[in-house]
């Protein structure tokens, strides 16, 4: 591609190629092409003038260049656009029409003679007029009607001016909103849809991966442990526990087995399933929510919600004030100076500014978060709940010790344990294979097929016996393997605070294996800046034994510790706490994080969780710094604070222009025209950054 470069500094270049270089249908192929590249951090395409500008490492300078050379827009696949681009196209469309509206206000003026505005401005006033009467006619006393009699008491006294103006802030106010639901909408949409290219089909007994759009109804899916469910169906085969938390909000899995029915967009906890095809891409009943989310109040912040139900209260009180002028003063003018100042107007434009404001700093600062009420309740929990390996700590951990028991000797123990391990690359099995490698340990395949049970062990055959790894629940409780009280004891005295493993062979303890998982370096910080911040009660959810979780707690000032918790029971926990009154965080990782974080009020996903655990939590952080979520919780607290300021502020102000209109010390005229000027005041403020970077 021929390109200008026409900005250029360290870590942002913008590059020009003209306005006949690509269409408007190829800047999602471009976008995507760009974010795709390791060093690319953000990417804002333009067809208009051919622009691309790119944000990108440090050090990357001559790669970024070499590959806008490179690009070649016919070797572009082509693909839906990504969740970026299409909030950058939204963010664009609202840019674009705001600047028309201002510039048709004020170009109106210059261009076209009075008597023409002014048959237009009454033309739109009277729509504004009747929408008022027939909410009036509903039997509602809404702000519409308010509006509607504050515009016609305008125009019967000839202020075209104060109509004007009302009308201009009314339809901004249209615009916000209709800007507010359009990104939360589409966050929400791609945390729901379905993010499959391609998936296992059953032909002939056969499985073959081809590409999600080329399934057909009937056709045989096969999906495993850990995947999402790409179409709506009805089992065939086999059984699974399902996680249904995007479709029902129910956070345990359910069990399903043959004849029941399974949806695109659920996950498969545990277990493997055949599906039978019965919808797929917009026909699914996830599809369906996600047509529903347009008309959801849900996507608002609640103090948003009140804030609109504020102003609707507030209209009684506004005619109640113009009817007691008009029967004191006898002066019609006094009495329409109190219909120009209204309440409404700033609250119903500040609120959604100040929480649009405040998604696009948390954006900006890597949070990412699916709706203005989420950043409410972060604001207003007062007890957070964290798991721990993963979230507390950095998922690296190290083995530190092997303790063979009977006739095998330490090598042998860790060489058998690696050769099971290394079919499962979680945290602690890498530290196992780890392990081995460091001290020169091969392992060859001498096991049959293995099997994963979620978040509890692995089992398969070894030399004719069955073997068992994991936790000391899954080997001691569920598999029955007896530990004599001896070897108890010599696990608890050379395990310290480590983390056990449990490896046994043939029905009897063979060995355990120490692994040591140390908390995140800026772990105890994040959770000393929380405290600072109000959260009040700081809790941790484990799997680990009890001394792990213990030593752990310690370190990090932690008042309440759950260990050796089974990943169904971690949301009885969240759900226990919320029942005791409090407004609870849940930050988790992993796929047995997904039902508590679905439990939780609002929940957090790290940067490098699992698919379910992002899908199910409310906000993300695109960094691996927990002291991000202090950071979350002063942008809430500001923002709460911002709402409440601007409450007071349109409160004092616009009760001392009743007040001077009713006493005759302003004209209507003047009375609106600081009414509105008020209120682009508050609304500018709003725009402004909550945290100065």
């Amino acid at each position: 591609m021929k390109f200008k470069i026409v900005y250029d500094q360290p870590g942002r270049i913008r590059f020009r190629a003209g306005a006949y270089a690509f269409e408007k249908m190829h800047e999602p192929r471009i976008h995507m092409a760009c974010v795709s590249e390791p060093y690319v951090q953000k990417a804002v395409v333009h067809s208009e003038n051919g622009g691309i500008l790119l944000e990108y490492e440090d050090g990357y300078r001559e790669q970024v260049i070499d590959f806008v050379r490179n690009l070649n827009i016919a070797n572009l696949p082509e693909i839906e656009p990504d969740t970026e681009y299409q909030l950058q196209a939204i963010d664009t469309d609202f840019k674009n029409k705001l600047a028309f509206m201002i510039a048709r206000r004020y170009l109106a003026k210059l261009f076209i003679p009075a008597p023409i505005r002014t048959v237009h401005l009454i033309y739109r006033g009277l729509k504004f007029v009747a929408k008022g009467l027939n909410c009036l006619g509903e039997g509602k006393l809404s702000v519409e009607v308010l509006d509607g009699a504050a515009i016609g008491a305008s125009i019967l006294q000839r202020n075209y001016e104060s109509a004007g103006t009302i009308m201009f802030l009314l339809n901004v106010s249209s615009l916000l909103e209709d800007y507010t639901k359009a990104c939360t909408r589409t966050a929400l949409t791609a945390s729901l849809a379905v993010k499959v290219d391609k998936v296992w089909v059953v032909r002939d007994g056969v499985d073959v991966q081809v590409r999600m759009q080329d399934v057909q109804v009937g056709d045989l899916v096969r999906v495993r442990s850990g995947s999402m469910i790409p179409v709506d169906g009805t089992v065939t085969e086999g059984d699974a526990f399902v996680n249904e938390a995007t479709m029902t909000g129910e956070s345990q899995a359910v069990h399903k087995t043959v004849g029941k029915s399974v949806f695109a967009g659920t996950i498969v906890d545990e277990g493997s399933i055949v599906v039978s095809v019965r919808a797929v891409s917009g026909n699914t009943k996830i599809q369906k929510i996600i047509e529903l989310i347009d008309r959801s109040e849900d996507l608002k912040a609640s103090i948003q919600s009140r804030a609109e139900r504020l102003a609707d209260g507030i209209v009684p009180f506004s005619f109640i004030g113009f009817g007691l002028t008009l029967l004191f003063t006898r002066n019609i003018t006094k009495a329409v100076s109190i219909l120009m100042v209204d309440y409404s107007c700033a609250i119903k434009l500040s609120t959604p500014i100040s929480v649009i404001s405040a998604l696009r700093e948390a954006a900006d600062r890597n949070m990412t978060l699916k709706g203005g009420k989420y950043l409410e309740e972060f604001a207003l929990a007062g007890t957070i709940v964290f798991d721990k390996t993963g979230t507390l700590t950095k998922a690296e951990p190290k083995l530190e010790r092997v303790i063979p028991f009977g006739n095998r000797s330490e090598e042998e123990i860790l060489r058998i344990a690696a050769c099971i391990e290394e079919h499962f690359p979680h945290s602690m099995a890498r530290a196992i294979v780890r392990g081995a490698a460091e001290r020169g340990i091969d392992h060859e395949e001498e096991h049959a097929d293995v099997k994963y049970i979620v978040a509890h062990g692995i089992a398969t055959t070894l030399d004719g016996e069955r073997a068992i790894i994991g936790s000391k629940h899954f080997v001691v409780e569920d598999e029955k393997i007896a530990v004599g009280e001896a070897e108890q004891k010599k696990i608890d005295e050379l395990a310290g605070a480590a983390s056990v493993i449990y490896l046994a062979i043939g029905g009897n303890l063979a060995g355990v294996l120490c692994i040591s998982d140390p908390p995140r370096d800026e772990a105890a910080e994040a959770i000393r800046m929380l405290r600072e911040r109000g959260i009040k009660h700081v809790a941790m959810i484990t799997g680990d034994s009890q001394k792990a979780a213990e030593r752990t707690a310690q370190l990090l000032g932690i008042d309440t510790f759950f260990a050796q918790v089974l990943p169904e029971d971690k949301h009885r926990y969240v759900e226990k706490m919320k029942a005791e009154g409090r407004r609870v965080i849940m930050v988790g990782d992993g796929i047995n994080d997904a039902p508590a974080l679905a439990a939780a009020n609002v929940s957090v996903a790290m940067s490098d969780a699992s698919d379910i655990a992002r899908e199910t939590a409310d906000v993300t952080l695109r960094s691996e710094d927990l002291r991000d979520l202090a950071e979350l919780r002063t942008l809430s607290t500001l923002l709460m604070e911002r709402i409440q300021a601007n409450y007071r502020f349109i409160v004092a102000f616009n009760t001392s222009l009743l007040a001077a209109g009713f006493f005759g010390f302003l004209a209507p005229s003047t009375s609106a025209l600081l009414h509105n000027l008020s209120t682009m005041g508050i609304c500018a403020k709003s725009m402004t950054p909550l945290k100065p970077v």
